[in-house]
């Protein structure tokens, strides 16, 4: 078997938002993070309270999950949206759940956002969630890993109908301007997994998810891959780091901006790390083999 390397995460999606700089605005929590204006008032003073060069939304990884049906906990001033009750039992009730109607609720006030930020000059971040994740907030794992160990074909179409919904809504942020897509599987690493199943992850659905992302994706959009994605990728030999020069040592976040319509995936170092400069003057790309 090939082997995977973890990385090391040290950011804590789950921890929320700032309630230092929450508390200053006019907003009630947690109905801000259900519309477009309240959205766009946040992630703009998320930024400057950061010194940040994006605007990042959405503030949790709970979106896709609640458009298909989970049971959301909205949170505070303190703590982003998170799972609350798990909805269903089975694989067999995932795939039995409705499509995700983005013209309505929080997913579709997010798109909103996304697109009066970009219109506002702001480059926008866009965070979406692999399959694990979202499923986090719909099922007990337990089942979804015995599914994988003992029902590997039905966990594989879990898996896409999970990723096709996803794959939608990164058109959908596509069409509202957005040109930088962070996608992210936080339950789905090497370290939860184990070798086995990550490997089965990749040949059953990431491999092929990333292409078909790379062949439906408009060109000028960029992917900032996870990591933990990447070098699963890299691990089980379906993908390699390329160098990228650059004119100059720019930061990490100048460089993805600097590469939107020249890369598509990018995926050595964390979206977080945005202000960590490379000195070598160079960007590890990363290539679909």
């Amino acid at each position: 078997m090939n082997h995977i390397t973890d990385y090391k995460c040290t950011y804590d999606f789950d921890k929320g938002i700032d309630e230092e700089f929450t508390k200053k605005l006019d907003l009630i929590f947690p109905d801000a993070y259900c519309h477009k204006d309240s959205i766009v008032k946040l992630a703009k003073a998320q930024k400057e309270y950061q010194n940040a060069l994006f605007c990042d939304i959405p503030f949790c990884h709970t979106l896709e999950a609640e458009a298909m049906g989970a049971i959301i906990n909205l949170g505070d001033a303190k703590t982003g949206p998170r799972a609350k009750d798990y909805l269903v039992s089975s694989a067999e009730d995932i795939l039995a759940l409705p499509d995700i109607d983005f013209s309505k609720g929080r997913i579709h006030e997010t798109l909103l956002a996304a697109e009066e930020l970009v219109a506002e000059g702001e480059n926008v971040v866009f965070y979406v969630t692999g399959p694990l994740t979202a499923l986090d907030a719909l099922i007990d794992p337990r089942f979804v890993f015995k599914t994988m160990k003992k029902n590997p074909e039905l966990a594989k179409a879990v898996f896409w109908k999970i990723g096709e919904e996803t794959l939608k809504l990164m058109q959908f942020a596509y069409e509202r301007g957005v040109r930088i897509i962070s996608y992210a599987d936080s339950s789905g690493g090497v370290n939860i997994l184990g070798p086995k199943l990550m490997q089965q992850m990749v040949d059953d659905f990431l491999a092929d998810f990333l292409k078909k992302m790379d062949e439906e994706l408009p060109k000028d959009m960029l992917v900032l891959l996870c990591p933990k994605i990447s070098l699963a990728l890299i691990g089980t030999e379906k993908a390699d780091f390329e160098d990228a020069e650059l004119d100059e040592a720019i930061s990490f976040g100048e460089a993805i901006v600097d590469r939107i319509g020249k890369t598509r995936f990018l995926g050595h170092l964390c979206v977080k790390d945005s202000k960590k400069i490379l000195q070598s003057k160079r960007i590890k790309q990363l290539v679909l083999r």
